[in-house]
């Protein structure tokens, strides 16, 4: 589990592909810090496993289907990306509650300045969408961040200079493919209610209505 605080911005030293898996090798320092093999880092929002630590790199196996449902299949060496620890058990909340499970991928189509913020538009898949909520949370690249709008086709975020400078955000231009995790507490809530909205679907049917004199 993860609060969405970026801890640090790391650098990939290699990348290492074996047909549709892989292996990563990412350069850092603060997330270093007691971290041992087998514990969880979200990269670029993504959670992965340690599986060796070497000096001031740390490595870790990446599974096909998260090098294709991920942007961290456009990573190459020398990209920069968001690191952050799992949460420990006496630790804050500083953003909110993120899984490290990605729901997909966004694309930055605008953004724009205003005063010492800059505003952040993506678009995203309709399925995405419908899990945001306006001044809700959402984490993109592994940042928790508060969505100011939201329409049928887009949401926008805006960010402060200091999230900007210590995340990689600021690296991004329009057309780039972030990572985008939905509000957990919100994807549980939409699970809940899917039986209920296809049982009003399958009885209320236009014969039904007839029955009954509409």
């Amino acid at each position: 589990m993860f609060t969405g605080i970026v801890e640090e911005v790391g650098k990939v030293a290699r990348i290492e592909k074996n047909g549709v898996t892989g292996k990563l090798s990412i350069m850092a320092d603060i997330i270093l810090e007691g971290t041992k093999i087998g514990d969880s880092i979200a990269v670029n929002g993504v959670c992965l496993t340690v599986t060796s630590i070497n000096g001031g790199n740390f490595t870790a196996d990446v599974m096909g289907e998260t090098f294709q449902r991920s942007s961290l299949g456009d990573l190459q060496m020398g990209s920069f990306v968001n690191l952050e620890r799992a949460m420990p058990a006496d630790g804050r909340f500083g953003g909110h509650i993120v899984s490290g499970h990605i729901d997909g991928m966004g694309e930055i189509i605008s953004i724009e300045p205003e005063g010492t913020a800059v505003w952040y538009t993506l678009s995203a898949p309709r399925k995405i969408l419908q899990g945001i909520v306006e001044k809700g949370s959402i984490a993109i690249d592994g940042i928790s961040l508060t969505v100011a709008r939201i329409t049928e086709k887009d949401f926008a975020v805006s960010i402060i200079p200091h999230t900007g400078g210590n995340t990689i955000l600021s690296q991004k231009r329009v057309g780039d493919k972030v990572n985008l995790e939905n509000d957990v507490i919100g994807k549980y809530v939409q699970r809940f209610l899917e039986p209920q909205q296809k049982q009003k679907e399958s009885i209320i049917t236009e014969e039904f209505l007839r029955k009954y004199g509409f």
